[in-house]
């Protein structure tokens, strides 16, 4: 049943905070990163080797971001592929420099998202919870920059 506006309350603003309510659920899972983000003072940058050593020394969470950072490789191919070709063919059919730089950019993201797909089903990431990982690695490197490792 639709929810009755109140005095003096237009029946657009309950509608609008109800679809803020929906969106604000839909996107809850960014909470988990706010408190990483929205610092006073940034966290540093973290190299290859301190990934690492956060993946052996985690043995449950490591293990998931590994397989995590492997599936990025399927969506750079995806990428190179889809812009080569894409671009390829507009300029083949078109002679359009400005029409294949855009097929190459289209190619590039339609090839990342297609390769990332990929991944996700070949690795089989969708049985894992990467986020909680990524979320791990994110306290972990915060309390080795503290200095309460």
């Amino acid at each position: 049943m639709a929810e009755v506006p109140k005095v003096g309350e237009s029946s657009t603003s309950s509608y609008f905070s109800g679809f803020k309510d929906i969106l604000c659920d839909r996107f809850a899972f960014l909470d988990n990163y706010n408190r990483f983000v929205k610092r006073d003072k940034p966290l540093p940058s973290w190299s290859e080797s301190d990934v690492q050593a956060f993946i052996t020394s985690d043995p449950v969470h490591g293990p998931v971001l590994k397989t995590a950072r492997e599936a990025v490789n399927y969506g750079l191919v995806g990428s190179a592929v889809g812009a080569v070709t894409t671009a390829g063919v507009c300029w083949k059919y078109s002679k359009s420099p400005h029409g294949a730089v855009l097929a190459l950019g289209a190619g590039a993201v339609f090839g990342w998202t297609f390769g990332a797909e990929i991944g996700n089903h070949s690795l089989q990431l969708y049985k894992l919870d990467t986020m909680a990982a990524q979320t791990k690695f994110m306290e972990w490197w915060e309390k080795k920059t503290e200095g309460r490792s």
